[in-house]
């Protein structure tokens, strides 16, 4: 079944009630103790991404971590916070299936929630 896994996200912005549109998203692979980056890309206007974080032959199973950068995208939007509180929000999971994973996060300044979407 090697090539027909895919692993997707999506952003919304809780605070505003809108797509999170501009936010960069790091995907890395994780091994044991250390990590290796994948990709960089940055939501659409949809809250979404161009193309799926991984697909077909570049699927694979394992440990992964997105890193939704929170913080630099409130911060473009005006945000003011005296202390802000969230910068980086990393969602760490496991694919054990070649099947589509659907890692969304709604997320405001001071809290997110992420869940295994569809």
């Amino acid at each position: 079944m090697a090539g027909t896994g895919r692993l997707t996200t999506h952003v919304l912005d809780t605070t505003h009630g809108t797509p999170a549109r501009g936010m960069r998203i790091d995907l890395f692979f994780v091994h044991g103790d250390h990590t290796h980056h994948l990709v960089e890309s940055y939501t659409n206007a949809d809250g979404r991404l161009d193309q799926p974080l991984l697909e077909g032959e570049h699927f694979q199973l394992g440990e992964f971590e997105i890193a939704f950068h929170v913080g630099q995208y409130f911060s473009r939007l005006g945000v003011e916070l005296e202390h802000p509180f969230l910068d980086v929000v990393p969602v760490r999971f496991t694919t054990s299936e070649h099947m589509h994973y659907h890692v969304p996060l709604l997320v405001s300044p001071f809290g997110y929630s992420t869940y295994r979407g569809s």
